[in-house]
């Protein structure tokens, strides 16, 4: 059965109200990879009293410091869709939940500085972001850092760290971020050394294989008064940190657990940077610099560009759409949209030219109802199988057009007239609801080639 209209334009007024949306979406999710984020390494090393949220939303305003060029009073702008898709939220009620997190950040959330000096150390306490600002009515979002953080965020000249702030918003768990944060410290000044000179191989090798002693591993992740058992710690902290570490940075950690007798004494971790790390620092691959190495990938990326185009002005995105396949925000996906106008959509028009664009509909709404949780990757697979199959499966033969019937009437024969077969579709969507359609897709699609 054909999807009702209602239904229809429901998904169609989806795609109306969510375009400006997911335009300025892409736009933020372009510019993450370009942010760094760069502090002192006494603020690495401290203790971040607070939950992942809020030390995510730290990272974040810190991302937009030039460090060489302080905000004027110490005020950043970010943008509630900028947060939005940083933390990939799209539930209704994402605008209380930010509420909250930005609450607790300024009740609850500080840092616990040790600053090492000549005759022992020194302790500050600092709540970073005193002051947030936001309204109801505009997208703007004005958070202001306190006096006291600001030496460990700008005109910043020896002893701090800069790291991607993609590698930051991937991880899940605040001693993930904690831990990728210490680590980084590390293997910065481990790439540090290895080009500038200055460093015995013994020194280097230090950087790149960090130990630190359990208690102030504790501490760290403030975990002093928590999984008191090593067992504990481990399964809950260093190896959900270390995993999630290595599946979404550029780096690869293992680790060594070191006894002093029966004890778990420290933790000595090994750092290497993955075959194609993302750019840091400033550093490229090696590869990267090769002339036909660059020219493939821009080949690659250009037909890329195209086919994306394509499926935006594809009638079968739009039937994915109405058929709950596809969702608006899976259309800002580039090579996944790529990927169904080159596997996938070919196989449709095989489909169309046997069954007609309703038989299409009807097989879309059929692998609707019947498919099970995917994941987006597979996405393309899904469907590319569930066609492909039933195009194999003979069940696709065309239903031949009845011949014409003659009636026989006061000695006069008149034809009755043939079926239109139920296969021949014709389009239900308006003229204004397509020429709108076409504007979005058009948006859309110049707005993810920029």
């Amino acid at each position: 059965m054909p999807i009702q209209n209602t239904q229809r334009n429901v998904f169609l007024m989806s795609i109306i109200t969510e375009n400006n949306h997911l335009q300025k979406k892409a736009a933020f999710m372009s510019e993450f990879p370009k942010r760094k984020v760069v502090e002192h390494n006494d603020l690495i090393s401290s203790v971040a009293k607070m939950d992942k949220v809020p030390l995510k939303i730290f990272e974040l305003a810190v991302s937009c410091i030039d460090t060489d060029n302080p905000p004027k009073d110490n005020i950043v702008f970010l943008s509630k869709r900028e947060l939005f898709a940083f933390f990939a939220v799209s539930d209704s009620n994402k605008h209380s939940r930010f509420r909250e997190a930005i609450e607790k950040m300024q009740k609850t959330a500080y840092f616990e500085i040790k600053e090492v000096k000549d005759k022992g150390y020194k302790m500050k306490s600092i709540v970073p972001i005193p002051m947030v600002e936001w309204n109801s009515y505009n997208d703007e979002v004005k958070i202001r850092f306190d006096i006291d953080i600001m030496p460990y965020l700008i005109e910043l000249k020896q002893n701090f760290t800069q790291y991607a702030l993609t590698d930051v918003m991937e991880l899940n768990s605040k001693y993930s971020i904690i831990i990728y944060k210490w680590l980084c410290m590390h293997f910065n000044q481990y790439e540090h050394y290895q080009n500038k000179g200055g460093r015995r191989h013994n020194q280097l090798e230090e950087y790149r294989n960090p130990s630190i002693p359990m208690n102030e591993l504790r501490v760290l992740t403030d975990t002093v008064t928590e999984y008191k058992r090593f067992t504990h710690f481990e399964t809950r902290i260093l190896k959900t940190a270390i995993q999630e570490i290595n599946h979404h940075t550029h780096f690869d950690v293992t680790y060594d657990k070191i006894k002093k007798g029966r004890t778990i004494d420290s933790i000595q971790f090994h750092i290497s940077k993955k075959a194609q790390p993302q750019e840091i620092n400033g550093e490229y691959k090696e590869r990267e610099q090769d002339a036909a190495y660059l020219q493939g990938m821009a080949d690659k990326e250009v037909n890329q560009q195209a086919l994306f185009a394509e499926a935006m002005q594809s009638k079968y995105t739009m039937e994915l759409i109405t058929s709950t396949l596809l969702s608006p925000v899976q259309m800002t996906d580039i090579t996944l949209m790529a990927n169904l106008q080159q596997e996938v959509y070919p196989l449709y028009k095989q489909l169309e030219a046997i069954v007609g664009l309703k038989g299409v509909r009807k097989h879309l709404e059929y692998v609707a109802n019947k498919k099970l949780d995917y994941s987006k990757p597979n996405l393309v697979k899904y469907l590319k199988t569930a066609v492909m199959r039933y195009l194999e499966s003979g069940d696709t033969k065309q239903p031949e057009k009845d011949k014409t019937r003659y009636v026989k009437t006061k000695g006069k024969v008149t034809p009755v007239g043939s079926k239109t077969p139920d296969w021949d579709y014709k389009n239900e969507t308006t003229p204004e609801e397509q020429k709108e359609l076409e504007k979005i897709k058009k948006e859309l699609s110049d707005s993810m080639k920029k």
